[in-house]
Protein backbone atom coordinates (compact mmCIF):
# COMPACT_ATOMS: atom_id res chain seq x y z
CA UNK A 1 0.00 0.00 0.00
CA UNK A 2 2.67 2.52 0.44
CA UNK A 3 6.53 2.45 -0.09
CA UNK A 4 7.88 3.71 3.10
CA UNK A 5 12.13 2.44 2.28
CA UNK A 6 11.32 5.33 -0.52
CA UNK A 7 9.98 7.62 1.95
CA UNK A 8 12.21 10.70 4.16
CA UNK A 9 8.94 12.90 4.80
CA UNK A 10 5.67 11.99 5.98
CA UNK A 11 3.10 15.18 5.73
CA UNK A 12 -0.06 14.89 8.10
CA UNK A 13 -3.22 16.40 8.50
CA UNK A 14 -4.52 16.67 12.03
CA UNK A 15 -8.13 16.64 12.21
CA UNK A 16 -9.91 13.58 11.16
CA UNK A 17 -6.76 12.17 10.80
CA UNK A 18 -4.52 12.33 13.96
CA UNK A 19 -7.37 13.70 15.89
CA UNK A 20 -10.85 12.50 16.19
CA UNK A 21 -13.19 14.93 14.13
CA UNK A 22 -16.22 14.17 15.85
CA UNK A 23 -14.83 17.68 17.84
CA UNK A 24 -15.22 19.88 15.30
CA UNK A 25 -18.06 18.02 13.74
CA UNK A 26 -20.05 18.51 17.01
CA UNK A 27 -18.99 21.98 17.43
CA UNK A 28 -19.44 23.33 13.88
CA UNK A 29 -23.18 21.47 13.69
CA UNK A 30 -24.60 20.86 17.80
CA UNK A 31 -22.48 23.65 19.53
CA UNK A 32 -22.03 26.33 17.62
CA UNK A 33 -25.50 26.50 16.63
CA UNK A 34 -26.85 26.65 20.05
CA UNK A 35 -25.42 29.41 20.76
CA UNK A 36 -25.84 31.08 17.82
CA UNK A 37 -29.70 30.53 18.54
CA UNK A 38 -29.17 31.77 22.35
CA UNK A 39 -27.07 34.65 21.03
CA UNK A 40 -29.73 36.22 18.46
CA UNK A 41 -33.03 34.31 19.61
CA UNK A 42 -33.80 32.03 16.77
CA UNK A 43 -35.21 28.61 16.70
CA UNK A 44 -32.67 26.58 17.07
CA UNK A 45 -33.37 24.12 13.72
CA UNK A 46 -33.46 27.41 11.88
CA UNK A 47 -29.75 28.42 13.74
CA UNK A 48 -28.59 25.79 12.24
CA UNK A 49 -30.43 25.98 8.80
CA UNK A 50 -28.59 29.30 8.28
CA UNK A 51 -25.13 28.64 9.91
CA UNK A 52 -25.15 25.78 7.40
CA UNK A 53 -25.84 27.87 4.28
CA UNK A 54 -23.11 30.33 5.15
CA UNK A 55 -20.50 27.30 5.78
CA UNK A 56 -21.36 25.54 3.00
CA UNK A 57 -21.25 28.85 0.98
CA UNK A 58 -17.13 29.03 1.81
CA UNK A 59 -16.37 25.50 1.55
CA UNK A 60 -12.85 24.91 -0.14
CA UNK A 61 -11.83 28.76 0.91
CA UNK A 62 -9.70 29.50 3.76
CA UNK A 63 -12.58 31.45 4.51
CA UNK A 64 -14.06 27.53 5.79
CA UNK A 65 -11.23 27.12 7.87
CA UNK A 66 -10.75 30.38 9.31
CA UNK A 67 -11.50 31.69 13.24
CA UNK A 68 -11.16 34.99 12.66
CA UNK A 69 -13.30 35.33 9.40
CA UNK A 70 -16.23 33.11 11.42
CA UNK A 71 -15.63 35.35 14.36
CA UNK A 72 -16.33 38.53 12.54
CA UNK A 73 -18.96 37.29 10.28
CA UNK A 74 -20.95 35.87 13.44
CA UNK A 75 -20.07 38.28 15.78
CA UNK A 76 -19.18 35.43 17.94
CA UNK A 77 -15.70 34.36 19.93
CA UNK A 78 -14.84 31.01 17.84
CA UNK A 79 -12.03 30.23 19.72
CA UNK A 80 -13.55 30.99 23.10
CA UNK A 81 -16.85 29.09 22.30
CA UNK A 82 -14.83 25.64 20.69
CA UNK A 83 -12.64 25.95 24.16
CA UNK A 84 -16.18 25.40 26.00
CA UNK A 85 -16.27 21.79 24.32
CA UNK A 86 -12.39 21.04 24.84
CA UNK A 87 -13.00 18.12 26.41
CA UNK A 88 -14.26 16.57 23.12
CA UNK A 89 -10.86 16.91 21.70
CA UNK A 90 -8.89 13.90 21.38
CA UNK A 91 -7.02 11.07 19.04
CA UNK A 92 -7.76 8.98 16.63
CA UNK A 93 -6.78 5.16 17.28
CA UNK A 94 -3.16 3.99 17.41
CA UNK A 95 -2.08 7.46 16.52
CA UNK A 96 0.77 7.63 19.43
CA UNK A 97 1.47 4.10 18.01
CA UNK A 98 2.18 5.46 14.49
CA UNK A 99 3.54 8.93 15.10
CA UNK A 100 6.09 7.17 17.55
CA UNK A 101 6.71 4.88 14.68
CA UNK A 102 7.69 7.06 12.19
CA UNK A 103 10.01 8.97 14.51
CA UNK A 104 12.13 5.58 15.18
CA UNK A 105 12.62 4.60 11.55
CA UNK A 106 14.01 8.15 10.96
CA UNK A 107 11.33 9.81 8.85
CA UNK A 108 10.73 12.91 9.15
CA UNK A 109 6.95 13.85 10.33
CA UNK A 110 5.27 16.97 9.45
CA UNK A 111 1.65 17.96 10.41
CA UNK A 112 0.34 20.22 7.63
CA UNK A 113 -3.69 21.56 8.69
CA UNK A 114 -6.07 24.20 7.54
CA UNK A 115 -6.67 24.23 11.20
CA UNK A 116 -6.33 28.41 12.34
CA UNK A 117 -3.76 28.90 14.61
CA UNK A 118 -5.92 29.55 17.52
CA UNK A 119 -8.28 26.37 17.14
CA UNK A 120 -4.66 24.83 16.61
CA UNK A 121 -3.23 26.14 19.71
CA UNK A 122 -6.41 24.62 21.79
CA UNK A 123 -6.10 21.26 20.56
CA UNK A 124 -2.04 21.06 21.34
CA UNK A 125 -2.55 22.03 24.83
CA UNK A 126 -5.45 19.76 24.54
CA UNK A 127 -3.04 16.41 23.41
CA UNK A 128 0.25 17.55 23.94
CA UNK A 129 0.40 16.32 19.71
CA UNK A 130 3.15 18.58 18.78
CA UNK A 131 5.51 16.54 21.22
CA UNK A 132 4.90 13.37 18.53
CA UNK A 133 6.18 15.59 15.16
CA UNK A 134 9.41 17.64 13.90
CA UNK A 135 7.11 20.65 12.60
CA UNK A 136 3.13 22.17 12.05
CA UNK A 137 2.71 24.31 9.32
CA UNK A 138 -0.99 25.74 9.26
CA UNK A 139 -2.67 26.70 6.12
CA UNK A 140 -3.42 30.09 7.04
CA UNK A 141 0.58 31.02 7.21
CA UNK A 142 0.86 30.60 3.61
CA UNK A 143 -2.53 31.44 2.68
CA UNK A 144 -4.04 29.19 0.95
CA UNK A 145 -6.26 25.71 1.55
CA UNK A 146 -4.44 22.56 1.27
CA UNK A 147 -7.20 22.42 -1.65
CA UNK A 148 -5.47 24.86 -4.04
CA UNK A 149 -2.67 23.10 -5.61
CA UNK A 150 -0.58 25.81 -5.25
CA UNK A 151 -0.25 25.59 -1.63
CA UNK A 152 2.37 22.47 -2.08
CA UNK A 153 4.44 24.15 -3.89
CA UNK A 154 4.48 27.52 -1.03
CA UNK A 155 5.15 25.07 1.89
CA UNK A 156 8.61 24.75 0.65
CA UNK A 157 8.87 28.01 2.34
CA UNK A 158 7.90 26.65 5.25
CA UNK A 159 9.04 22.85 5.17
CA UNK A 160 11.20 21.95 2.33
CA UNK A 161 10.53 18.35 0.62
CA UNK A 162 11.75 16.43 -1.65
CA UNK A 163 7.97 15.53 -3.82
CA UNK A 164 9.49 12.32 -4.76
CA UNK A 165 10.10 11.23 -1.53
CA UNK A 166 7.30 12.00 0.85
CA UNK A 167 3.80 10.91 1.89
CA UNK A 168 0.89 12.86 2.35
CA UNK A 169 -1.67 11.36 4.78
CA UNK A 170 -5.68 13.30 5.04
CA UNK A 171 -8.98 11.93 5.42
CA UNK A 172 -10.26 14.33 2.79
CA UNK A 173 -10.12 13.17 -1.14
CA UNK A 174 -9.69 16.93 -2.37
CA UNK A 175 -6.87 17.62 -0.52
CA UNK A 176 -5.44 14.33 -1.22
CA UNK A 177 -6.36 14.52 -4.93
CA UNK A 178 -4.64 18.14 -4.89
CA UNK A 179 -1.09 16.66 -3.32
CA UNK A 180 -1.33 14.53 -5.85
CA UNK A 181 -1.83 17.29 -8.69
CA UNK A 182 1.00 19.01 -7.25
CA UNK A 183 3.42 15.62 -7.22
CA UNK A 184 3.40 14.50 -3.71
CA UNK A 185 4.52 10.41 -4.76
CA UNK A 186 2.61 8.62 -2.18
CA UNK A 187 -0.87 9.50 -1.05
CA UNK A 188 -2.93 7.74 1.90
CA UNK A 189 -6.71 8.45 2.91
CA UNK A 190 -8.59 8.04 6.06
CA UNK A 191 -12.20 6.45 6.28
CA UNK A 192 -13.15 6.93 9.64
CA UNK A 193 -12.32 10.34 10.52
CA UNK A 194 -14.99 10.80 12.99
CA UNK A 195 -15.39 7.69 15.87
CA UNK A 196 -18.88 8.63 16.19
CA UNK A 197 -19.90 7.89 12.07
CA UNK A 198 -19.70 5.38 10.19
CA UNK A 199 -16.52 4.94 7.53
CA UNK A 200 -16.90 6.50 4.25
CA UNK A 201 -16.48 4.47 0.99
CA UNK A 202 -13.17 4.08 -0.42
CA UNK A 203 -11.06 6.54 -2.99
CA UNK A 204 -10.43 4.87 -6.50
CA UNK A 205 -7.07 5.56 -7.19
CA UNK A 206 -6.21 6.42 -3.49
CA UNK A 207 -5.06 3.71 -0.75
CA UNK A 208 -6.99 4.22 2.48
CA UNK A 209 -6.96 2.98 6.00
CA UNK A 210 -9.92 3.00 8.61
CA UNK A 211 -7.48 3.18 11.17
CA UNK A 212 -3.04 3.24 11.87
CA UNK A 213 -2.90 -0.24 12.92
CA UNK A 214 -3.47 -1.28 9.41
CA UNK A 215 -0.21 0.31 8.25
CA UNK A 216 2.12 -0.38 11.48
CA UNK A 217 3.37 -4.06 10.49
CA UNK A 218 4.63 -2.15 7.13
CA UNK A 219 6.47 0.69 8.81
CA UNK A 220 8.22 -2.03 10.87
CA UNK A 221 8.87 -4.72 7.92
CA UNK A 222 10.12 -2.00 5.38
CA UNK A 223 12.10 0.36 7.95
CA UNK A 224 13.62 -1.94 10.45
CA UNK A 225 15.29 -0.39 13.43
CA UNK A 226 19.06 -0.08 13.11
CA UNK A 227 20.82 -2.98 15.11
CA UNK A 228 22.07 -1.51 18.74
CA UNK A 229 25.29 -4.26 18.19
Amino acid sequence: MINWTSLETVFLDMDGTLLDLHFDNHFWLEHLPQRYAEQYDLHPDEAKHQLISMIMAERGTLNWYCTDYWSERLAMDITGLKSEVGNRIGYRPHVANFLQALKKTGLRSVIVTNCHPDPLELKLQCTGLDSFVDCIVSSHQLGKPKEDTAFWQDLQQLAPYRAATTLMVDDSFPVLESARAAGIAQCLGILAPDSTQAARETHPDIPCVHHFDEILSSIHQQRPLPSSG
